[in-house]
């Protein structure tokens, strides 16, 4: 089948770099999104999110005419679905997203159409992702239903890019998808050889979802792991980052590099998917994710007993991003941080963040906090935390450091 016009829906993180990418190899691409001044953006040529190169890649496909945007779904060969799936309160998967857009794409769905959704997602979700959509429509039939005799195909496909390298990764990296039938599989792997040079791994829906969140559970333990040996070096005075440095000389060693905790929108979140599905069985798992919670807290009692006796300390914040040189906040720990700082009035805190213009809502109306640059943070600060370790912050004059209490959880100033 060949696919002449493709909608992607949810214009974010994920979903704007897929379209644009998409466009660049020639298919008519319609974005749609709920936020308007996302849509309008685009529809100029213009990006809301950084990422190197996806600026010009957007610019170049709306000129050509590849690729536009809306608010409302439009009528298209293939939907890919790429919108948030937070959790709730006790971790419960929020699925409101997706069953939103399922509601909102089944009126224009036709006959021979190929829905993917390529939100991180529980185990069965794209199954009740289908089920939405046929209750939408009973005029039509779905994978689920009647599997490869099916009038909408139905399949899942989890994006597995790194914040910073999307352009790049969306295109080399394997990709894996698995649909509610074999011809689903099959027609969506033909959609993404579109663009993926990587090889595309055919299997079913099921494990394509649990495959994802394995990819971020393994990550998460790992990064628990170093996370907790911090905690343990601290207490007998050693300093963890030679420690880990000597231990990975070893040859079947690799130990990942501790920090304030773990954010961004998959390796925070998706192994509670796996926790809250077999709460019984993902022991270690549910361990992890209680071990890289905490580290924040953590962080936050090293910061108030360096403000035990300065009158009104003045606190510098460096970095709000869940990593390194981006503009990305979900779930991020050191958002996480200062916005605790905030509401505790511990003393003034200067936030320096260089890939934001403006302070997240979530930061706005403390009088006792402002975003400023990172030389007249730390110039102006009795405590300096580095949070995230940004490349400007890596390269600053360290003689600015001199007689102020440095809490450095990235190991940036080793």
């Amino acid at each position: 089948m060949k696919f002449e016009t493709v909608s992607v829906i949810g214009l974010g993180y994920i979903g704007l770099p897929t379209a644009a990418v998409l466009a660049s190899r020639g298919v008519r691409v319609l974005g749609v999104d709920v936020n308007k001044r996302v849509v309008d953006a685009l529809n100029k040529g213009e990006v809301t999110i950084v990422e190197p190169d996806l600026d010009m890649v957007v610019q170049a496909a709306v000129l050509t005419g590849k690729l536009s945007a809306s608010t409302v779904p439009q009528p298209a060969d293939a939907f890919l679905i790429a919108v948030p799936t937070p959790f709730k309160d006790d971790h419960v998967p929020d699925l409101s997203y997706i069953e939103a857009v399922s509601k909102a794409i089944a009126p224009v769905l036709k006959r021979g159409d190929l829905v993917v959704l390529e939100s991180t997602s529980p185990v069965g979700a794209t199954e009740q992702m289908a089920e939405w959509m046929a209750a939408t429509r009973p005029d039509l039939t779905f994978s689920h239903q009647t599997g490869n005799d099916a009038d909408i195909h139905v399949a899942h496909c989890p994006e597995r890019v790194l914040p910073g390298h999307v352009m790049r990764e969306l295109v080399e990296n394997d990709r894996v998808i698995g649909g509610l039938s074999p011809k689903a599989t099959e027609m969506a792997a033909q959609l993404y050889r579109t663009f993926v040079t990587g090889e595309c791994l055919q299997t079913d829906a099921r494990t394509a979802e649990l495959c994802k969140l394995t990819e971020n559970s393994f990550r998460d333990v790992n990064i628990a792991f170093a996370n907790e040996l911090s905690l343990v070096a601290e207490r007998f005075g050693i300093d963890v980052w030679e420690l880990i440095s000597l231990a990975n000389r070893h040859p079947r060693v690799n130990i990942l590099q501790p920090g304030p905790g773990v954010g961004g929108h998959c390796i925070a979140v998706d192994p509670w998917f796996i926790v809250h599905s077999a709460p019984d069985r993902a022991r270690l798992i549910r361990t992890a994710r209680e071990v890289n919670d905490y580290k924040p807290h953590y962080v936050i009692e090293k910061i108030v007993e360096a403000a035990k006796g300065i009158a009104q300390p003045r606190i510098a914040c460096l970095g709000l991003a869940f990593k390194a040189d981006i503009d990305d906040l979900r779930e991020s720990p050191s958002l996480d941080i200062v916005k605790h700082l905030a509401k505790m009035k511990l003393g003034e805190l200067l936030v320096v963040e260089p890939y934001i213009e403006a302070l997240p809502r979530s930061l706005e109306g403390f009088d006792h906090l402002r975003l400023v640059g990172v030389e007249e943070a730390i110039r102006s600060a009795d405590i300096v935390v580095v949070l995230v370790n940004h490349k400007p912050f890596l390269s600053i004059d360290r003689a600015l450091l001199t007689g102020r209490h440095v809490i450095d959880t990235r190991g940036a100033w080793r």
